[in-house]
């Protein structure tokens, strides 16, 4: 009897050595892998060249570019502008002002009102001219800023004259990627050449490097795509195109098939008939053309002149 109890308590220590032995080696063996995994972990973050740091690192600098981008405005010097002769944004009442305001209730109205339905792309306005140095930039950066100062309109200012651009040297701005970026796939997005601006309600798209395939590139699938995101994505956005003159460039006859409107500026006294029967017959026949007669010196009753500009719808 005293033998079988001394050996089943033999037997009970064993079992209870054997236990404590596998616990502790469990333990061992835990505490070995946990150290094991914290020096591969510290390994990892010591190395930024393995591919889950490089990647991780790669992906945070993309975001914040793509951050700071979006945030990179062209800031417009609207004093500047003013003592240049421009519309004034800052409440003043200048003719100026008034005679852009009733150019851009006809734009608008053929825009938005009944007319819009008979025209393709009603919101997408072409500025152009016969010739060079009439004012068609002029004429343009002061209707998208006319228009910015609507209530409940957006505007986006495109400079389509990509052989010689201007509008950015006209709003005093430095020279940034654009248009032209963008269709020969440098950017990925147009989002990346599209630059708000210090007006609140308005965009700016420069025309970027120059390139010897210009004609073809605003011919191609892309710019008809892209011209067709701008009509249509955002029921409230003028569009102005700022395109080479019309005369003896191809660019400008391309451009007029995306537009819906087209404001031809003529420089009094200097443009003559026969080029802007030309330049009407460039154009799209199924457009709304207008003429703003620029450089146009008017005496005031009190014998003061100053400059006109005045949109006239053609009259067939």
């Amino acid at each position: 009897m005293k033998n079988t109890i001394e050996k089943a308590l033999q037997k009970q220590k064993a079992a209870k050595a054997a236990e404590q032995k596998d616990t502790s080696n469990e333990q061992l063996s835990k505490s070995q892998t946990e150290r094991e995994n914290d020096a591969q972990q510290v390994a990892i973050e010591a190395t930024p060249s393995t591919p889950s740091s490089a990647t991780k690192l790669f992906t945070n600098e993309k975001e914040f570019k793509n951050t700071r981008s979006q945030l990179d405005e062209f800031t417009i010097d609207l004093e500047r502008l003013d003592k240049n002769g421009h519309i004034s944004l800052n409440g003043e009442r200048k003719q100026i002002n008034e005679e852009y305001r009733e150019i851009k209730r006809k734009l608008l109205a053929n825009a938005f009102g009944s007319l819009s339905k008979t025209l393709h792309n009603p919101n997408i306005i072409m500025v152009t001219s016969s010739r060079p140095s009439e004012g068609k930039t002029f004429t343009a950066t002061n209707l998208a800023m006319s228009i910015a100062s609507e209530q409940d309109k957006t505007v986006l200012l495109v400079d389509a004259d990509v052989l010689k651009p201007n509008v950015l040297n006209t709003l005093g701005l430095e020279r940034r990627k654009g248009l032209m970026e963008y269709l020969t796939g440098d950017v990925d997005d147009i989002a990346e050449v599209l630059y708000p601006t210090n007006i609140d309600k308005l965009k700016i798209i420069p025309a970027g490097k120059s390139h010897h395939l210009s004609t073809e590139l605003l011919a191609s699938q892309k710019m008809h795509d892209t011209v067709n995101e701008f009509a249509n994505r955002y029921p409230d956005r003028i569009v102005i195109f700022d395109t080479p003159p019309l005369i003896g460039i191809n660019e400008s006859a391309i451009l007029a098939n995306f537009a819906g409107q087209a404001v031809v500026v003529v420089e009094e006294g200097k443009a003559k008939i026969g080029d802007i029967k030309m330049s009407v017959e460039r154009l799209n026949p199924d457009m709304a053309i207008g003429f703003v007669v620029n450089k146009s010196v008017h005496n005031d009753t009190d014998g003061s002149g100053y400059y006109g500009y005045y949109y006239s719808e053609r009259s067939n």
